[in-house]
C-alpha cells in the first residue's frame, strides 16, 4: 500500500489556497486532507486529519502565521511545517528559522520549489530549509557589521582600503596623526584583526567595502 504524505493547506487567500491544493493533489505521493482560510483552525484541522505536513501562510504586518507555526511545533514535534511568505522578507525568514519550522518558501517561488519544501518537511520536519538563506545571512552579517562601526570608522576603513597610510588618513580627515592612529586601532579591535591586510580581507568578506575592479 502506498503511503501518501498527508497535507493541510492554511491560507486566507482563497485563490492561493485553491491553487496550492490543486497543485499538491496532482502529485502521486502527496494528498490534500484538509484546507482552511482560518489560521485559528490550524491545531484542530491538523489533529482531525492526522496531517504529516501543514502549509501555512505568513502575511505581514501581523505575521500571525508565525505564532501558529510555533504553536503547532510545540504540540506536534514530528509535524512538517512549511511557511509561505512574500519575497524579500529576511526578518520573517529568520523568525521562521527560530520558530522551528521545516521550510520557508516565497509565495512567488516556482511550483517545483514549493513541492520540494513539502517533501522536505515530510521526511525532515525538524531540519530547516529555505532558498535564499545564504544571501539573507550575508545581508544580516553585513548589516550587523555596519552597525558595529561608527561613521568615522567606516571612513577610515574605506581609506585603508584605498591604500592610504595613517598619516595620509589624518590629512584626509583633517585630524592629528595620533587621532587617526586611534581610529585605526579601534577599527582593528572591532573587526578582531591586527593589521591592514586582515582588516581589508575581513571587510571584503563582510561586504563592508567593495572590491577594487
Amino acid at each position: 500500500m502506498h503511503d501518501f504524505v498527508r497535507v493541510v493547506v492554511i491560507d486566507d487567500h482563497t485563490l492561493v489556497r485553491y491553487g496550492l491544493t490543486g497543485l499538491v493533489d496532482h502529485e502521486p505521493d502527496l494528498e490534500i486532507v484538509g484546507d482552511t482560510g482560518q489560521r485559528a483552525d490550524a491545531v484542530g484541522i491538523v489533529l482531525s486529519t492526522r496531517a504529516n505536513v501543514v502549509v501555512l501562510d505568513v502575511t505581514p504586518p501581523d505575521q500571525d502565521g508565525l505564532r501558529i507555526a510555533r504553536e503547532l511545533r510545540n504540540r506536534y514535534a514530528e509535524l512538517g511545517i512549511v511557511l509561505l511568505a512574500p519575497e524579500g522578507q529576511d526578518s520573517v525568514l529568520f523568525e521562521a528559522l527560530e520558530s522551528g519550522v521545516s521550510a520557508f518558501v516565497a509565495r512567488t517561488a516556482p511550483t517545483e520549489e514549493i513541492l520540494a519544501a513539502i517533501r522536505h518537511a515530510a521526511v525532515a520536519p525538524t531540519s530547516f530549509t529555505a532558498t535564499g538563506l545564504g544571501p539573507a545571512m550575508a545581508r544580516r552579517d553585513q548589516s550587523s557589521a555596519q552597525a558595529l562601526l561608527s561613521p568615522r570608522e567606516s571612513q577610515v576603513l574605506e581609506l585603508l582600503g584605498q591604500g592610504l597610510s595613517v598619516r595620509a588618513i589624518a590629512v584626509a580627515l583633517s585630524v592629528s596623526v595620533s587621532t587617526a592612529k586611534t581610529y585605526v586601532e579601534r577599527l582593528y579591535e572591532k573587526l578582531e584583526v591586527s593589521n591592514r591586510a586582515q582588516a581589508i580581507m575581513t571587510a571584503l568578506q563582510r561586504g563592508l567595502i567593495e572590491p577594487k575592479s
